[in-house]
């Protein structure tokens, strides 16, 4: 059976009000989560500690009936925490591959930054071609394969900053920060007796999981709009403020986060506003700020904001004509 649009907004609709039962007063955010969950695309989570960045990785799991699975980073693992080991097997005389945590369908890389650069190199291949290689050995990871990393803020003691190959396979970085006074109280009051996420359930079947990915590779993306999204990563490289700009991957990020935000939305055609609203969780943490940009306190973020308000935004048709 063939998903409508409608089945999407319905599916994702599901998800972030099971996600909000838990994580109070971040719509914005979780719906960013979502959108990384039909992207098939990994997710880093930044802020500081305490605002839930675990929780919402535990919430999506439990939401989806997924297989779970926690790697808490620390300075002295080492890549085969992460990826598993060979060991001989005295009975067979074989190798036998002992699977490390990596291999569970939604993986949660806990303060990923606390770990050295090697450890988190580990995860590289898994991102980019769900796969593992151990002892040259390859082994293929589960579908749907995601890892949600949590990142606490640069300047924190003991901390490794991400290699920029690492950080460009994450498709979107999200941020929760502080939440209001009156989600604060709400937050208070539902965890008085117990936490809200033990009585989580899965409100989604995997199949259909797998079918809402696929259906939003179909939302249509009109020529200005591709055009658009491609001048805007562009600009990113040739800002004089950017010292290494966002790569293709971030194009297409861009490309397949909008077509997703659409079908949310229920439709079936991406806006210019699509690619707006997504531009600075997509390339932010893409691109590099030149030391002299970082003297004036200008960040990425904020450079990224700049072009989106002087780039032009096309208009005339973009629904693809017989498409409504």
């Amino acid at each position: 059976m063939e998903m409508t649009v409608v089945d999407v907004k319905s599916f994702t609709e599901r998800v972030v009000s099971n996600l909000e039962m838990v994580i109070v007063g971040k719509r914005p955010s979780v719906e960013m989560i979502v959108i990384g969950l039909l992207c098939q695309g990994h997710l880093l989570i930044e802020d500081v500690p305490g605002v839930g960045k675990t929780m919402l990785a535990r919430s999506l799991a439990k939401s989806l009936g997924c297989s779970f699975s926690r790697i808490q980073f620390t300075p002295d693992m080492l890549p085969s925490d992460v990826t598993g080991v060979s060991i001989f097997n005295q009975e067979t005389r074989q190798f036998e591959f002992r699977p490390g945590p990596l291999m569970a369908q939604i993986v949660l890389a806990d303060e990923i930054n606390r770990a050295t650069p090697k450890t988190q190199s580990a995860l590289l291949e898994a991102m980019e071609e769900r796969q593992t290689t151990v002892d040259g050995k390859t082994h293929s990871l589960p579908v749907p394969f995601l890892v949600l990393a949590t990142q606490n803020p640069i300047e924190y003691e003991g901390t490794f900053p991400l290699p920029e190959a690492q950080l460009d396979r994450f498709l979107l970085r999200v941020r929760l920060g502080y939440p209001s006074l009156a989600d604060e109280l709400q937050v208070l009051e539902s965890q008085r007796l117990r936490h809200p996420i033990a009585s989580l359930q899965p409100v989604v079947e995997l199949e259909e999981l797998k079918q809402v990915q696929e259906a939003i590779k179909m939302i249509y993306v009109a020529p200005p709009v591709r055009r658009y999204l491609v001048e805007l990563t562009r600009h990113t490289r040739e800002h004089p403020d950017i010292y290494l700009g966002a790569s293709p991957r971030g194009s297409l990020g861009l490309f397949r986060a909008g077509q997703a935000r659409a079908a949310m939305q229920g439709r079936d055609y991406v806006l210019p506003d699509d690619i707006k609203a997504l531009a600075v969780p997509v390339l932010g943490h893409r691109m590099v700020a030149s030391p002299s940009a970082r003297l004036r306190n200008l960040s990425s973020e904020k450079i990224v904001q700049e072009i989106l308000n002087t780039l032009p935004v096309p208009g005339g048709e973009l629904t693809g004509g017989s498409r409504s």
